[in-house]
C-alpha cells in the first residue's frame, strides 16, 4: 500500500439496520494506520452519497442504480410485521400477507421493501419515517412491516414482531462507484468476503521457504565399516580358525 494510500481515510455509509462493526474491527486490525470514517444514512441518502462521491462505499439496500454502481449482495433479511403485544395477531408464531388484509398496516415514506402494492388497509397518511410509523403503532393506529433488523432498532417493550412468510425480503449489499474502485475498496471487499490477509487481494503471499538441507559429512571423517559379524558368514568363520593340526 503507497503512502497515499495510507493517509487517506477510508470513508464508509451505512443504512440503518447494518451493523457494520466485526468488518470495522478487522479494518483496523489489519490497516491500523488507514482511518476508517462511519457514516450512518437513510436507505436514500445513502445512494445519493456514493453517486456523489460522499463515501468510497456504503453498506446499502438493493436495488441501486448498476449502470453505475458495482454491488456485492450480502444477505437477506426476514420481513416482520410490528404490532402491540395485546394485538390478537400477536398469538400467532409467524403470519402471512393475507392475515393482515383486514388490518391498517402503515407505509413509512422511507419504505426499504418497495413493495408493488402494500398489504393490507392503507392509513390516511403515511408515516414520513420508519421511527415515527412504529410511534403510530405504539398508539395502535396500524400495524408496520419491515426488515427485521428495522423492528430491533426500534424496538419497545410493549410492542413485538412476528415472521411474515411470505412478505417481500430486503437485501443488504456492499456497493461503490464502479470506476472508483480503489485499492481501498478492495480491501474492504475483501474483508467482508471473509478472505484470510494473505489471500486478500492487493496483498503479497508469503514466499514459500526453501527447505533445510542437511549438513554435508565432514572432511577427513569416514563412516566407520560396520563390524564383520563372523555367524553370519561360513567361510569368514572358518578362515578364523585356520588350518587343522596333523596328529603325528
Amino acid at each position: 500500500m503507497t503512502d497515499t494510500q495510507a493517509a487517506s481515510a477510508f470513508r464508509l455509509a451505512y443504512v440503518p439496520g447494518v451493523t457494520p462493526g466485526k468488518w470495522v474491527g478487522v479494518w483496523r486490525e489489519r490497516l491500523p494506520q488507514v482511518p476508517l470514517d462511519l457514516t450512518a444514512l437513510p436507505a436514500a441518502a445513502a445512494v445519493r452519497t456514493l453517486l456523489d462521491g460522499g463515501a468510497d462505499a456504503g453498506l446499502v439496500r438493493l436495488p441501486v442504480d448498476r449502470t453505475r454502481l458495482s454491488a456485492i449482495p450480502l444477505y437477506t433479511e426476514t420481513t416482520v410485521v410490528v404490532l402491540p403485544k395485546e394485538h390478537p395477531l400477536a398469538e400467532a408464531a409467524e403470519l402471512t400477507l393475507a392475515d393482515l388484509d383486514d388490518v391498517i398496516v402503515l407505509h413509512p415514506l422511507d419504505d426499504v421493501i418497495g413493495w408493488q402494492a402494500p398489504p393490507g388497509l392503507p392509513a390516511k397518511q403515511r408515516p414520513a419515517t420508519t421511527g415515527d410509523a412504529v410511534e403510530l403503532v405504539a398508539a395502535g393506529i396500524g400495524l408496520l412491516v419491515v426488515p427485521q433488523s428495522l423492528a430491533r432498532l426500534h424496538h419497545r417493550r410493549d410492542l413485538v414482531f412476528r415472521p411474515v412468510t411470505d412478505a417481500p425480503q430486503s437485501q443488504v449489499a456492499l456497493s461503490w462507484l464502479e470506476d472508483r474502485t480503489s485499492d481501498l475498496v478492495e480491501e474492504f471487499i475483501g474483508i467482508v468476503r471473509g478472505r484470510t490477509v494473505n489471500s486478500s487481494r492487493g496483498r503479497a503471499e508469503t514466499p514459500p521457504q526453501p527447505k533445510q538441507q542437511r549438513p554435508a559429512a565432514a572432511k577427513g571423517k569416514a563412516k566407520p565399516k560396520p563390524k564383520a559379524n563372523p555367524k553370519a558368514n561360513p567361510k569368514a568363520r572358518t578362515a578364523s580358525r585356520g588350518k587343522p593340526r596333523r596328529r603325528s
